[in-house]
C-alpha cells in the first residue's frame, strides 16, 4: 500500500507518520488490495483536522474529523473509515450470497428444507390484549395518542371485536369480526 502523509500549517513529525502507517496497515483485513492512502493533517488556529482518502480496487472511501488533538482526530477518522469498510465488505458479501442463491434457484437445483424454513416468515412476538369496550371515536383518539400501528377493542354497542389501524396514506381502516 502506498501511503502519503501531508502536514498543512504544521511541522511534519516522523512518529506520527509511523503511527499513521501502523493504523492504515490494520485496514488490510477489510480490503483485499488497498492501493493508495492519502492522510492530510491540517492545523487552523485551535482546530486540528485529520482527513483520510483511501483508494482501493473498486472503492473510494473518504473521512474527515476535527478535534482538539491531532492524534485524537486521526483516531476518530480511522474508526469512521473502518466502519465504512466493514459496511462495504458486508454489502459485497450479501450481494455475492444473494446472487449465488438466485443462480442455484435458476439452475433448477432445489433448495433444501432447512434453507426454505429459514427464509419463510416466523412469529417472533406474541402479545396478549385485554379487550376494552369503547367506541370508534375513542379508539381513534387512543391510536392517535400512542405510537402503535393498531388498536384492538370490543365495540361498546355491538360487543364485536374490532381492529382499527393506521393506513399508509394517514387514514384509518376498521376491521370488525363477524
Amino acid at each position: 500500500m502506498q501511503v502519503s502523509v501531508t502536514f498543512r500549517n504544521t511541522e511534519a513529525e516522523d512518529w506520527f507518520k509511523d503511527y499513521a502507517n501502523e493504523r492504515l496497515a490494520k485496514l488490510r483485513k477489510f480490503i483485499d488490495k488497498p492501493l493508495e492512502a492519502h492522510v492530510i493533517m491540517t492545523v487552523e488556529k485551535f482546530r486540528n483536522i485529520a482527513e483520510v482518502n483511501l483508494l482501493a480496487k473498486g472503492i473510494n472511501i473518504n473521512g474527515k474529523e476535527e478535534a482538539k488533538d491531532m492524534q485524537l482526530a486521526f483516531d476518530i477518522v480511522m474508526d469512521k473509515i473502518e466502519r465504512q469498510l466493514v459496511r462495504h465488505k458486508e454489502k459485497v458479501r450479501n450481494h455475492k450470497e444473494n446472487s449465488a442463491k438466485e443462480a442455484m434457484n435458476l439452475s433448477g437445483i432445489s433448495v433444501s428444507r432447512e434453507e426454505a424454513e429459514q427464509s419463510t416468515p416466523a412469529v417472533v412476538e406474541t402479545r396478549r390484549v385485554i379487550l376494552q369496550p369503547m367506541s370508534v371515536d375513542d379508539a381513534v383518539m387512543e391510536l392517535e395518542g400512542s405510537r402503535s400501528m393498531f388498536v384492538m377493542y370490543r365495540d361498546s354497542l355491538t360487543e364485536k371485536v374490532m381492529v382499527l389501524y393506521r393506513r399508509d396514506d394517514g387514514n384509518y381502516a376498521l376491521i370488525e369480526s363477524a
